[in-house]
């Protein structure tokens, strides 16, 4: 049912001009959520088989499903569309826990990924200050 309702989805999008992302989410935060990892995510496109649906990509979940974050994100780079971001723990902005972002942000560069980045994660001293870790990490 899942990928027959992508199929129609994406068809739908196509027309309108528009890409299907499909997110993983960690079990840990959400158990019983059906889409856990990337290569799950990778297989379900392939059954869709349609060129406009992607991953979206959320750096925290794949973080606490599968880890090798640098490695998973090249090697599937073409199905990426669209990376968020937090940190773990704690679902935090950059800077404030295990991921090097430093190095992530350069190896996203190498390897040429263009596309956003969205944030989302709870700033722990509110948005503003929240926002402090560009300074810090992008340089």
């Amino acid at each position: 049912t899942y990928v027959e309702n992508l199929k129609y989805a994406a068809a739908e999008f196509k027309k309108a001009g528009l890409r299907l992302l499909i997110e993983p989410i960690n079990s840990y935060d959400i158990p019983g959520f059906y889409l856990n990892t990337t290569a799950q995510a990778i297989s379900i496109l392939d059954e869709v088989g349609a060129d406009n649906a992607f991953i979206q990509y959320d750096i925290y979940h794949a973080q606490r499903m599968e880890g090798e974050l640098a490695a998973t994100i090249e090697r599937h780079l073409p199905r990426i569309a669209h990376m968020q971001l937090a940190d773990n723990p704690g679902r935090h902005e950059p800077g404030t826990g295990e991921i090097n972002f430093t190095f992530l942000f350069a190896h996203l560069d190498r390897i040429g990924y263009t596309g956003h980045i969205g944030c989302e994660y709870r700033p722990a001293a509110g948005t503003e200050a929240g926002l402090g870790w560009r300074e810090r990490l992008t340089r």
